[in-house]
């Protein structure tokens, strides 16, 4: 493992650890779109669909564990949890994500690396997750007005996603037969479309300021 992945794999777990003591110590998911976090555990079960197959290392079990973990707790809690439920911005958490997955399955269906069933869902986990953010970024940006936690979520994952690039871009100068060109293409769209926040959220720590996106 290079330097990238475990930056990157450690700057993912802070945004779920950032998410999760949002949650449990304001007892509020105002400004986190449900419909995002149950994309990204959509992407996390059908992403580690080898998780009882294909031993790699500890390390990669339980990180799988984590993440698939990690994320059905939060669905849970923003759906069940008696408090923490009432704070959910339904009226502004509008996006249609069903559209996403349709697309995105359809996608993986078309272009992918080997037409086997776990390979389908692989490439199908690498679309969705490229576009998953979407929900969140429209909802942050009907809002305007962003919380500290809230913001420093959003940022963490965008930092995930660029490490992961630096990570690819490492693997492929040093292994000779790498080759999963759809998770550098889409961890590009999905960095791309965090561009507007990042500007924002630096714009917002250079002034000292609470982060405001324009509507």
């Amino acid at each position: 493992m290079n330097i990238f992945r475990l930056a990157g794999d450690m700057t993912h777990l802070m945004s779920i650890l950032v998410l999760l003591l949002k949650i449990y110590a304001t007892k509020s998911c105002s400004g986190i779109s449900l419909k995002t976090q149950e994309l990204y555990a959509l992407v996390f079960l059908t992403r580690y669909l080898d998780l009882f197959t294909d031993f790699i290392s500890v390390y990669n079990t339980v990180m799988k564990l984590v993440f698939i973990g990690s994320s059905l707790a939060i669905v849970w809690c923003m759906r069940m949890h008696r408090t923490v439920k009432r704070s959910y911005d339904g009226q502004l958490d509008t996006f249609r994500h069903y559209f996403l997955v349709a697309a995105c399955f359809l996608s993986a269906l078309i272009v992918h690396e080997k037409f086997t069933f776990q390979e389908i869902f692989w490439a199908f986990s690498i679309y969705l997750e490229a576009v998953a953010i979407l929900p969140q970024l429209v909802l942050l940006q009907r809002s305007g007005n962003v919380d500290n936690l809230t913001g420093q979520y959003v940022f963490f994952l965008g930092a995930y996603r660029a490490l992961y690039i630096l990570n690819w871009i490492y693997r492929y100068f040093t292994e000779q037969h790498f080759s999963r060109w759809i998770a550098c293409i889409s961890g590009l769209v999905q960095t791309a479309l965090y561009a507007d926040f990042f500007y924002y959220y630096f714009i917002s720590w250079k002034n000292n300021s609470k982060l405001q996106l324009p509507a």
